[in-house]
């Protein structure tokens, strides 16, 4: 008898919590990339070449993304680019900077990284990259973490959507 309410107990508790779960739409992640106005987005302009400086080097530089008229009438879309936040992770900061055409990120650079010795340097080393490509493939600060480097991966998101909400 005793088993018996312990299995109904803990059937009605498992119950009522995969009730409770609630998952994320891949519908709800699409708008995102809409957080700045849509132009005509042309997905070949590389306007830096890359390196992890301060990122002044690109004419196509500005603050929080000002408007950009040097395009022709037949041009592509403004080209900007855009720092995030430092977030400051137990083992570092992290701070990424974007590079975006119309509304679509372009371009990745990490600014800043998580620096408390090899060990972060070897994870970082793994999992940059791969925050970088499922960046680009997302479009947006909706991305999974890197398992074995959390506290890299939460730095990078932080610091992204920052970069997007100034975007």
């Amino acid at each position: 008898m005793r088993r018996a309410l312990l299995t109904l107990g803990g059937t009605a508790v498992g119950l009522a919590a995969l009730l409770s779960f609630k998952s994320h739409s891949l519908a709800a992640a699409a708008p995102d990339p809409a957080v700045s106005t849509p132009a005509a987005s042309a997905g070949t302009s590389q306007p830096m070449a890359g390196g992890t400086g301060a990122g002044s080097a690109s004419p196509a530089s500005s603050p929080a993304g000002a408007g950009s008229a040097k395009a022709g009438a037949s041009g592509p879309a403004s080209v900007r680019t855009v720092t995030g936040a430092v977030d400051n992770t137990a083992y570092g900061p992290m701070q990424v900077q974007l590079t975006l055409a119309g509304a679509k990120i372009t371009k990745v650079t990490v600014l800043q990284r998580t620096n408390s010795g090899s060990e972060s340097d070897e994870i970082d080393g793994t999992a940059i990259p791969k925050l970088t490509s499922e960046t680009l493939a997302a479009q947006s600060a909706h991305i999974d973490a890197v398992s074995g480097a959390t506290y890299t991966s939460s730095g990078y998101i932080q610091s992204l959507q920052s970069a997007l909400d100034r975007a």
